[in-house]
């Protein structure tokens, strides 16, 4: 008996050129999400949970027309937040990354994930598989979390636009990391979201 968890960053907003922090799909959004939803379809899912934020929520929207036994549900524990700040262990070079955040932003975010990790990765009976449609800082802390690597690490775990990591829990044993942010269903020309320093 296993259960599997589904990470997807939700696909490219419109906005995200101009730097608004939310917006629709674009275009290229709507195929991403429509080629995740397609990679999705024989997963026997049994709770789809979406970030409230309208580029999550689409993308959850374009999942469940392929699955329309699963009814997406919001949760704000999957909202886009900052989990940690400078530590004395976080590498400098992303000291510019803090700047413009608040030690109350941070505050939150923090809390945030403590309540997402102790909602989300808890061992349910039976073979399960949840979907979690969210943001590339919230699959990283999860990433980081089943690893048990150093707090800022998850600064370094980047997923595309509707990228799949998939994290599980087989009874009796602890979470593990099944793959990270595959992007086979994708053409190379939607892998958008990495880092401009990293090929696809």
């Amino acid at each position: 008996m296993t259960h599997y968890i589904y990470l997807v960053r939700h696909g490219e907003h419109q906005d995200a050129e101009h730097g608004v922090d939310d917006g629709p799909l674009s275009p290229r959004g709507r195929r991403q999400a429509s080629l995740i939803a397609d990679r999705l379809s024989g997963v026997p899912l049994s709770a789809v949970w979406h970030s409230p934020l309208m580029r999550a929520s689409e993308t959850a929207r374009a999942v469940a027309s392929r699955l329309p036994a699963v009814s997406p549900q919001p949760s704000a524990l999957l909202f886009d937040c900052v989990p940690t700040g400078m530590t004395d262990a976080t590498p400098a070079v992303f000291e510019p990354f803090f700047g413009g955040i608040t030690p109350a932003e941070i505050d939150a975010g923090r809390a945030q994930m403590e309540d997402a990790v102790s909602e989300f990765l808890v061992r349910k009976p039976g073979d399960v598989h949840e979907l979690l449609i969210t943001h590339n800082f919230v699959i990283g802390w999860f990433v980081r979390e089943v690893l048990q690597a150093p707090e800022w690490r998850w600064m370094t775990l980047n997923q595309a636009n509707c990228g799949l990591t998939v994290i599980a829990q087989k009874q009796g044993r602890p979470w593990t990391l099944v793959s990270h942010n595959d992007l086979a269903h994708l053409p190379v020309e939607l892998r958008t979201g990495l880092p401009e320093q990293y090929p696809v």
